[in-house]
């Protein structure tokens, strides 16, 4: 979650039948003299199309990623949409750009020893909201990726869930287009096929001194040796590491979910989830006291859960020391990053695996990520500022 006393909001298979199901569901749409755009109603079949078609939109920007023949397709899938359900003309240009981007991003991945062999995207249609001549459509997206074996030791697949929400307006002849589509989660270009957004560089505020400021890390590779002690220790890596891969999906009922609640996700939440798990000991006190932390189902640190009060507990307690370079971090590590560059940390992760190259993978929520590499996360985000923490 973002802080908050810093105040700042921060099946796959029907798809390859796209183009036939959406002829075929034009029947179910009200004929263009029988009622206005503002009176149609979205009746089953529709909402049917509207999942396919934001299906189309997603696997086109995940298969991107991908080699080989899945990745090489001649068309995008969204070509197959025409008539009464269809993406926009200025969102057909708008993906296209984002789909260059994306293959930029592959291009740099397979330079830096990263590749993907294949990957499945299925999207559910959670709801629908008729408003005028507009449908608003929030929709989940379950996306996997293969890695293809480029070193030998990758993880067998990285994976994320993430929220859209998707606006279709209709046109005088009733015809639905596809007018929109933004990512509901709160960390902005935390998955994996988003397309990066240039950052917006806001002027850094003086910080109060009472507040102790982590160091930006390097993201060089390769990074001056930094060896972590793994077993034998205060903590338990390989507990806080199993934690988070168990729930990177889902959620503890033992504590409160805020993903897309108020002004914040449940990044720093999940997080310190996983460092409890590995024997983080709870600091109870005032909620709003960042050298305090604590948390359960009934009440939480802002420490807990904020993003920057978490930085500021975990440096202030010597629980964590600040590593020099990304790459110097191992399983149980810590990695935070500032989107916009303004001094105010956005996002919060943790290390799950690392190769014998040195790679780390991070697992965090919003959007619900398992093993992402940190190569990655650096090529999606490479203006980003990164923190990164020895627990």
């Amino acid at each position: 979650m973002n802080s908050r006393n810093m105040g700042r909001t921060r099946g796959r298979a029907a798809t390859v039948v796209a183009a036939a199901a959406s002829a075929a569901v034009g029947a179910a749409l009200l004929p263009a003299g029988s009622a206005s755009a503002a009176d149609q109603q979205v009746d089953q079949r529709t909402r049917a199309t509207f999942q396919r078609l934001a299906d189309a939109v997603l696997t086109d920007r995940t298969d991107a990623l991908v080699d080989g023949a899945q990745g090489d397709r001649k068309e995008p899938l969204t070509n197959g949409f025409s008539g009464d359900v269809r993406l926009s003309a200025a969102l057909a240009r708008s993906e296209g750009a984002a789909l260059s981007s994306l293959e930029t991003r592959k291009n740099r991945l397979a330079a830096l020893g990263e590749r993907y062999s294949k990957a499945d995207t299925a999207v559910t249609l959670d709801s629908t909201r008729l408003q005028g001549g507009k449908a608003e459509v929030e929709v989940t997206e379950t996306t996997t990726l293969t890695y293809e074996k480029v070193r030998g030791d990758e993880p067998a697949t990285t994976g994320f869930r993430a929220h859209h929400r998707l606006t279709f307006t209709a046109d005088a002849r009733g015809d639905w287009q596809l007018t929109g589509i933004r990512g509901t989660d709160v960390a902005a270009g935390a998955a994996v096929n988003q397309p990066s957004v240039a950052a917006t560089v806001a002027t850094v505020a003086a910080a109060d001194d009472t507040m102790p400021d982590a160091p930006r890390a390097a993201t060089t590779s390769p990074a001056p040796a930094n060896v972590k002690k793994l077993t034998g220790g205060a903590y338990d890596y390989k507990a806080m590491a199993t934690y988070a891969e168990k729930y990177w999906s889902t959620y503890n009922p033992d504590y409160p979910n805020f993903n897309g609640h108020g002004a914040g996700g449940d990044c720093t939440n999940f997080v310190s989830q996983s460092l409890k798990a590995g024997g983080w000991k709870h600091a109870p006190g005032y909620v709003y006291d960042y050298t305090k932390w604590f948390g359960n189902a009934e009440i939480q640190s802002d420490s807990f859960v904020g993003v920057n009060e978490w930085s500021w507990f975990a440096q202030n307690s010597k629980r964590t020391t600040s590593l020099a370079n990304v790459f110097q971090m191992d399983v149980g590590d810590v990695l935070q990053m500032d989107f916009e560059r303004d001094g105010s940390k956005d996002h919060t992760m943790i290390v799950t695996y690392r190769n014998a190259q040195g790679v780390p993978y991070l697992t965090y929520h919003s959007a619900n990520t398992y093993r992402r590499s940190l190569t990655s996360i650096l090529a999606s985000e490479p203006n980003a500022w990164y923190y990164a923490y020895r627990t």
